[in-house]
């Protein structure tokens, strides 16, 4: 399954029915497990994001349909961010080139005067 951190900014509406999104929050739980989604996490936070979340998908396309459906509802704004964990970046870094091997950074022309 791929992993995402979810960071989400609530709208005008979404601040006007704030007093509702924990149940909002538990409707769309429930929903995004019956699709297959596992949401480990759900978070309100303080700071320039109003709700962070950890979400397990089935799938980057289911992922990008259920954002879709989450803006959707106007609600809030939502960033998603693919997130690997140690094991997977492990395999990442075993399939780049090592640093010696890779090409050298481009030289920057002097300016002329």
């Amino acid at each position: 399954m791929a992993k995402y951190v979810v960071l989400y900014k609530f709208t005008a509406e979404g601040a006007r029915n704030i007093r509702d999104t924990i149940k909002r929050t538990g409707r769309i739980r429930q929903d995004n497990a019956r699709a297959g989604f596992k949401v480990i996490e759900v978070l309100w936070t303080q700071g320039a994001y109003d709700m962070v979340a950890l979400v397990d998908a089935p799938s980057e396309e289911a992922m990008m349909g259920a954002m879709l459906n989450v803006v959707s509802a106007g609600n809030v704004t939502s960033t998603p961010l693919r997130a690997f964990d140690a094991m997977e970046m492990g395999r990442i870094l075993a399939n780049t080139l090592p640093l010696s091997q890779a090409p050298p950074p481009a030289k920057k022309r002097a300016a002329k005067k």
